[in-house]
């Protein structure tokens, strides 16, 4: 299948789907809606972690030191009272056992990762703050992305304050940690990349992007899905190609009488479909307009 029928087929799909897909040492082989703008939805958290080891190496904060752990957070609307998050619709319930401790803030970001922890994101952020998650949104050369407030924020998300990604900002920001953990980069030093790349790659969720790979593929990945909204956003490390990257947000409108899960699964096999798809072209991806390598030798 062309990237042309692929493109045919994702255009009888309701909804914005988005694809940003490409080795990681070029530009793109594929772009699909790549700027436009999606619900977050988890995907936040990538840029939650990286502002938290870009603000530890100017020392302002340390990641092995205990913080304590509870569900009581500041609204990023102006007077609105504090909020918290809710149990159940939680992924990790290893964070809520430890209301009332204290535990470092290097394991809640991996949490907020492996296990897509609600609690341990809003314990980042309220540690790191929202303007260091700006700086790193910048810094990767996002134009459209923006972290504005915490999950289940609910004054703030009913007063317009949200958070949004597009396909090609959650590439860069991927690139740039992928990148920067060979090379100094603009997000953190390579020590630093190297980390948060490890973090990505024990992703305990591996739904969407990694259900198109085979089991053994090594990625840096994180997904993200609420009602109406599928994410997956990934680094692929091929051990006989490149690595590349493939980003896929869906955002599928839905009615309130409608029930999501049926919309849901069917854009998670999709995002596998698009990442299988990938997988098979991984020996061939050249830049749009480039041309294309010549077949391997039958010889």
């Amino acid at each position: 299948m062309s990237a042309d029928d692929l493109d045919a087929r994702l255009d009888r799909e309701p909804g914005t789907i988005s694809v940003y897909a490409g080795r990681l040492d070029a530009p793109p082989t594929w772009t699909r809606h790549a700027e436009a703008t999606h619900y977050a939805a988890s995907t936040m958290k990538l840029a939650v972690l990286a502002a938290l080891h870009r603000t530890a190496e100017t020392g302002r904060l340390d990641l092995d030191t205990p913080v304590p752990v509870r569900n009581r957070f500041t609204s990023a609307l102006p007077d609105a009272p504090a909020y918290s998050c809710v149990r159940e619709y939680d992924n990790d319930q290893d964070v809520w056992d430890r209301l009332g401790r204290e535990e470092p803030l290097r394991w809640l970001a991996e949490r907020m990762i492996v296990r897509s922890s609600n609690l341990a994101t809003n314990l980042v952020l309220e540690h790191v703050g929202r303007p260091a998650v700006a700086e790193v949104w910048a810094a990767a050369g996002a134009r459209h992305s923006v972290t504005t407030r915490g999950i289940e924020d609910l004054a703030a998300r009913d007063a317009g304050i949200t958070n949004l990604v597009t396909a090609d900002d959650l590439a860069a920001l991927l690139r740039a940690v992928a990148v920067g953990a060979t090379r100094p980069g603009p997000i953190a030093a390579p020590a630093a990349c190297a980390a948060m790349l490890d973090v990505l790659c024990a992703q305990q969720v591996r739904q969407d992007i990694a259900e198109g790979l085979p089991a053994s593929t090594r990625l840096a990945h994180k997904n993200g899905w609420v009602r109406g909204v599928r994410h997956g956003a990934a680094v692929v490390f091929p051990a006989d190609a490149a690595p590349y990257l493939l980003v896929v947000c869906t955002t599928t409108p839905l009615t309130e009488a409608q029930p999501s899960g049926p919309a849901d699964a069917h854009a998670r096999r999709l995002v596998a479909d698009i990442s299988a798809r990938l997988w098979r072209d991984r020996h061939h991806l050249t830049p749009t307009g480039a041309p294309a390598p010549p077949p391997p030798s039958r010889r």
